[in-house]
């Protein structure tokens, strides 16, 4: 949960590097609350308003951990919007994020493993 606060702590900051846990932990969050929140929808038949509203709190967040994420693998943020291709842009933003980050220094900042980590 630490993980996931603190990408929301770090709101709109598109400068820097994001490790594969700050994402994945956020992307993991994510996904737990929009299930319970379009549960809950359904059960009092909001149409899955809840899970909208959450969906746009949580995009600025979404984007900036994601462009620090491929800052951290040494690419632009701009290889998000590979992504609009079907399947295949999907796919292959996958495996980016997925990829380890660049040891050391990068030209997007320090290397995030050997910064201190989110406590609880």
């Amino acid at each position: 949960m630490s993980w996931y606060l603190a990408v929301l702590r770090n709101y709109a900051g598109f400068d820097g590097r994001a490790r594969r846990t700050e994402y994945w932990m956020f992307v993991l969050f994510n996904v737990i609350i929009t299930v319970v929140l379009d549960l809950i929808g359904m059960a009092v038949r909001l149409v899955s308003i809840l899970g909208f509203v959450y969906g746009l709190a949580v995009l600025i967040p979404s984007l900036a951990v994601g462009v620090r994420r491929l800052h951290d693998t040494g690419r632009s943020g701009w290889w998000l919007l590979i992504g609009i291709i079907p399947i295949v842009g999907t796919i292959i933003l996958i495996v980016f994020m997925a990829t380890p980050g660049d040891r050391g220094d990068n030209a997007y900042g320090p290397d995030p493993k050997l910064e201190p980590q989110p406590t609880a």
